[in-house]
């Protein structure tokens, strides 16, 4: 085959190639669309999501008030000439209502997280801590728990949101407690690339390696709620917080030998969107 024969060929053969990226571009193009609408429509999806549960969840409050009110009101008037089966039903309405007042709190506070806007600034992490620990004051008491409290640097993020992450951190260490051994959660932190990992260790029952990752989805609970309360949102909401601050967490554990929450939240002067 002389050159002459070898040019048309080598014509055809380019176009084909071209044609194909052309047409591979074309696809490429049309997945880039595909994929962009879902994530549009996922994203509407979860507003709409998060307003439901914000509306729903402030609605709900009115209602539950009118029968915490009643109930307490009965409590003070009619519980001395009430039949001891009266009053323990009664005791068991007011239960039902403080459980679902605490759910109800906890599903605004994490439809809140994602509606507060985090204009990251310098935070002193020490600072967040000494808010977070008198915030859950009554249940260190009540719990006659130890909270040690190493150096802590600065961070880059939103004090209420960090505030609020750390409180579900150490009010687990507080709860979670193993029989007769009184809670001590110890906070430390260190340096890590740009981020600083913050440890909040506790001595508590410790949680099985199998359930190490789904205890932080929404409502997982491991526990019967009369041996541990909560509502299961806890560490859902750290979850939700922790990502607003483009950052992440895990847990180190051991049945019976207490747990290790890892945060990693960027330095002070880091920033995320």
């Amino acid at each position: 085959m002389n050159e002459s024969d070898e040019l048309p060929l080598l014509r055809r053969k380019l176009a084909r190639e071209r044609k194909a990226r052309e047409e591979a571009e074309t696809l490429l193009e049309a997945k880039a669309r595909e994929l962009h609408e879902r994530n549009r429509e996922l994203r509407r999806s979860n507003e709409e999501l998060e307003r439901f549960a914000y509306a729903a969840s402030h609605d709900l409050r009115a209602p539950l008030r009118t029968i915490a009110g009643f109930s307490d009101l009965l409590q003070r008037k009619e519980a001395a000439s009430m039949s001891d089966s009266g009053r323990e039903f009664l005791e068991l309405i007011q239960e039902a209502v403080s459980q679902m007042d605490n759910l109800i709190e906890d599903l605004l506070q994490f439809s809140r997280a994602n509606r507060v806007e985090v204009n990251f600034e310098p935070i002193d992490l020490a600072e967040v801590i000494d808010d977070a620990s008198d915030r859950l004051r009554s249940l260190i008491e009540q719990q006659s728990a130890t909270i040690e409290v190493g150096p802590l640097p600065q961070v880059s993020g939103h004090a209420g949101l960090l505030t609020r992450l750390f409180q579900n951190l150490i009010s687990n260490g507080c709860k979670f407690a193993r029989p007769g051994v009184p809670p001590v959660v110890r906070i430390s932190a260190a340096p890590d690339g740009d981020q600083v990992c913050v440890r909040v260790e506790d001595n508590g029952i410790g949680i099985e390696p199998e359930y190490q990752e789904q205890i932080f989805q929404m409502f997982a609970r491991l526990h019967n709620a009369d041996d541990y309360p909560g509502t299961g949102i806890g560490l859902a909401l750290c979850t939700r917080i922790v990502e607003r601050h483009s950052g992440r967490i895990d847990v180190v554990s051991q049945p019976g030998e207490g747990a290790t929450f890892r945060v990693w939240l960027p330095g002070p002067a880091g920033g995320g969107s």
